[in-house]
C-alpha cells in the first residue's frame, strides 16, 4: 500500500521523542515493547505481537494519529504493512459531520478507531509480513504522523523489530560435502571370459568342414578372428577353447552325438592349424556335443503360426524327461510330419564355442602409466582407478574416468569422482549425465545424486535424496544446510550441531543456542571473512563491543559483509559507535 503521507526518516535505533504542535514534553515518547530480534520461519515470514505505548497527549484533541509500520532495509521501504489509525473523540465528530454535509470519503475511515487522548494508550499490534529471502536483514519500523491539525504536521520513527537472516550466511553449493572416493588398488587376475557361435553346412551325415559350402568359410573365419587376437596379444594368454558341435532333431539321439562331436573336432582340428597352435598347447582345445533336441523346431513352428504347433508341444511336453529319439518317434506320426521335416529342421548345424584368457597384471605405478598410453584396453577395473590417483591434474584425471566409463560404465567410482570434479567446475548439466548412467547407487553416488539436485536448484528432489541416505555423514550434513536455507531451524540445527563448523555455528545462533556458537568458533581454526563475521555476531549477542569490532573488522575486508553489516539486527546496539559507522560505510574498509 502506498502511503499518501510524505515522510522523513530518522534512523537512530533509539526510540524517538514524538513531537508536534499538539505537544511540547519532549519527554513523552511512543514506546513500544517487546522489542525483538525475530528470524523469518520456512514461510519466510515474522510474526509481529507489539504493544504500542502512546502517552496522554501525544496527539491533540482535534487530530488523528496515523502509525504506519514498514519493513525497511538499507533505507529502502521493502513491504508497508497495516496501518493502526486512532481518531481523538472531537477529530471524529468532525469527520462523522463532513462525511454526512459535504459527503467526505475518508479512505482510512475503515482503519480508524476513536481513542481518548488524555489518557495513555496501550494498543496491540499484530502482523505477520513476508521478508525476501534476498535480504541479509531489516528493520520494522513504524512511522508516526498527525492529521487534522491546521496548523502543522508532525513525523516521527520508533523501531518495532528487527529481521535477522542469520541462516543467509549459509551458501549451500559453497558448503557441500562430496564424497571423494580413493580407490584401494588390489591385484585381481584378470580372466576374461568369451563364446561364440558357428552356422556351418555338413553334407549329410558327413563331418569334414567344406570351406565353400554355403557361408561356412566366413563363419569359421569369424572364429579365427576372436581367437587370433587373443593368441597374437603379448599381454594375453589363452587359456582355454572349449568347442560343441550341435545334434539335429531328427535321427537317432546316438549318431548325431557322434556326428556332432566329429564336427566339432573338425573345427578345433581347422583352428589349431590356422592359429598356429603347437601340439603341446593343443590340449587346452576341447570339444563335445550337445543336443539341439526339437524345441528349435516348435519355436519356429510357433512364430510360424502353424496350426499343429500345440501337437508338437504336447508330445515334448509328455516326454520331457526322456531323449530325442522318444519324441522323434511321436512326432513322426503326426500327419504334418513332412511339413516339419521340409520347414522347420534346420539346415544349419550350429556349432558353438567358449574360451577364457588372462591378461597380464600391471603391479607398478610406472608400469601401470606407461601401459595407460598404450593399451587401456588391456586394464581392468581396479588398474584403470589407480592410474586415475597417479594423475596430478583435474583434467587428466576426468580423461582416466572417462576412460574407465568406456570400458566399465556402471564403475561407482569413476561416475562419482568423475561427477564430483564437474561439480567442482560448476557444469552440473555434465555431472547429472554421468551420474544418471548409473543403474545402481552406492550411498556416496546418492549423496553425489543430490549434489547435482542442488547445483541445479531442485532442492525438493535434493532433500528427497538427501532424507533416505542420511546414515551417510556426508549426506546427513547436505540436508542440513538445506534445512537451513528452509529455514527450518530446529531440524537444521539437529543435523549440524555434531559437525562444529562455522556452518553448525550459525544454525546454533539462529535458534539462540548462543554458547554452543561460541564453543564451535572458539575450536574452529576457519579464519574467513565469514566465519570472522560469525564470531562478531557471538560476541555482540555477549555484549562483548571491544571483541565484536576485532572480528567485525576482519570480515569486511570482504565488502558484502560490510553492507550486511549496517542492517544486522544483532548490531544494532553497537549503530551509533563512531568506529562501527566508519567501518560499514560505504567506501570503509576493515583496516585501520
Amino acid at each position: 500500500m502506498k502511503s499518501r503521507y510524505t515522510y522523513y526518516f530518522l534512523m537512530s535505533v533509539l526510540p524517538f521523542t514524538f513531537s508536534g504542535c499538539a505537544v511540547s514534553d519532549r519527554a513523552k515518547k511512543v514506546t513500544v515493547n517487546p522489542v525483538e530480534t525475530l528470524t523469518p520461519d520456512s514461510t519466510s515470514c515474522v510474526d509481529i505481537d507489539v504493544t504500542i505505548n502512546i502517552p496522554a497527549q501525544t496527539f491533540s484533541k482535534r487530530s488523528r494519529l496515523i502509525i504506519e509500520p514498514q519493513l525497511i532495509n538499507n533505507d529502502s521501504t521493502i513491504s508497508e504493512c497495516r496501518l493502526m489509525v486512532l481518531d481523538a473523540p472531537i477529530y471524529s465528530k468532525k469527520m462523522e459531520r463532513r462525511r454526512k454535509i459535504e459527503g467526505y470519503v475518508d479512505s482510512l475511515q475503515t482503519m480508524a478507531k476513536e481513542a481518548n487522548n488524555r489518557q495513555l494508550l496501550s494498543v496491540p499490534y499484530k502482523e505477520k509480513i513476508c521478508v525476501p529471502q534476498d535480504i541479509n536483514g531489516g528493520r520494522v519500523i513504524a512511522i508516526l504522523s498527525t492529521d487534522g491539525c491546521s496548523e502543522c504536521e508532525a513525523v516521527d520513527t520508533i523501531d518495532i523489530a528487527y529481521v535477522a537472516n542469520i541462516p543467509a550466511l549459509i551458501e549451500p553449493k559453497k558448503s557441500l560435502q562430496l564424497n571423494w572416493i580413493e580407490p584401494e588398488f588390489v591385484i585381481r587376475p584378470k580372466v576374461v571370459n568369451g563364446r561364440g557361435e558357428a552356422l556351418l553346412q555338413f553334407v549329410i551325415n558327413k563331418y569334414d568342414i567344406n570351406l565353400s559350402l554355403s557361408n561356412n568359410r566366413k563363419e569359421m573365419n569369424g572364429m579365427l578372428s576372436k581367437l587370433s587376437s587373443i593368441v597374437s596379444d603379448s599381454l594375453a594368454t589363452l587359456n582355454s577353447v572349449s568347442i560343441y558341435g550341435m545334434a539335429s532333431a531328427d535321427g537317432s539321439y546316438a549318431f548325431n552325438t557322434t556326428l556332432s562331436k566329429n564336427r566339432a573336432q573338425s573345427a578345433k582340428n581347422w583352428l589349431v592349424q590356422q592359429l598356429g597352435i603347437p601340439a603341446e598347447e593343443a590340449e587346452s582345445f576341447s570339444v563335445g556335443s550337445r543336443p539341439e533336441g526339437w524345441m528349435p523346431v516348435l519355436e519356429a513352428m510357433r512364430a510360424d503360426g502353424h496350426k499343429d504347433t500345440l501337437k508338437v508341444k504336447e508330445i515334448l511336453d509328455k516326454y520331457n524327461n526322456e531323449n530325442d529319439d522318444v519324441a522323434e518317434r511321436y512326432i513322426r506320426r503326426l500327419t504334418c510330419w513332412n511339413d516339419i521335416r521340409d520347414r522347420y529342421l534346420q539346415k544349419d548345424r550350429k556349432v558353438e564355442y567358449e574360451y577364457t584368457y588372462t591378461i597380464r597384471n600391471f603391479t607398478t605405478d610406472a608400469e601401470l602409466l606407461a601401459m595407460y598410453s598404450k593399451r587401456p584396453d588391456a586394464f581392468n577395473e581396479e588398474e584403470l582407478l589407480r592410474v586415475s590417483t597417479l594423475k596430478q591434474s583435474h583434467e587428466e584425471k576426468k580423461e582416466v574416468y572417462r576412460t574407465i566409463l568406456h570400458y566399465f560404465p556402471q564403475s561407482q567410482i569413476a561416475a562419482n569422482n568423475l561427477a564430483v570434479l564437474l561439480l567442482r567446475e560448476n557444469k552440473a548439466d555434465e555431472a547429472e549425465a554421468v551420474i544418471n548412467s548409473l543403474e545402481e547407487y552406492s550411498p556416496e553416488t546418492l549423496n553425489t545424486k543430490a549434489a547435482v539436485y542442488i547445483y541445479k536448484d531442485n532442492y525438493e528432489k535434493a532433500v528427497e535424496l538427501l532424507e533416505t541416505n542420511a546414515q551417510l555423514p556426508e549426506a546427513r550434513y547436505n540436508l542440513g544446510l538445506l534445512k537451513a536455507k528452509a529455514r527450518q531451524l530446529d531440524e537444521a540445527y539437529s543435523l549440524l550441531k555434531d559437525y562444529k563448523d562455522t556452518n553448525a555455528a550459525i544454525v546454533a545462533l539462529s535458534v539462540n543456542r548462543n554458547s554452543e556458537a561460541h564453543d564451535i568458533m572458539s575450536c574452529n581454526d576457519d579464519r574467513t571473512p565469514r566465519a570472522e563475521y560469525v564470531r562478531a555476531l557471538i560476541y555482540a549477542r555477549m555484549e562483548d563491543g571491544n571483541r565484536m569490532m576485532t572480528h567485525l573488522r576482519k570480515s569486511v575486508v570482504d565488502k558484502k559483509f560490510r553492507d550486511r553489516a549496517s542492517q544486522e539486527a544483532d548490531f544494532m546496539p553497537y549503530a551509533r559507535r563512531t568506529d562501527f559507522i566508519e567501518l560499514t560505510k560505504e567506501g570503509g574498509n576493515g583496516y585501520e
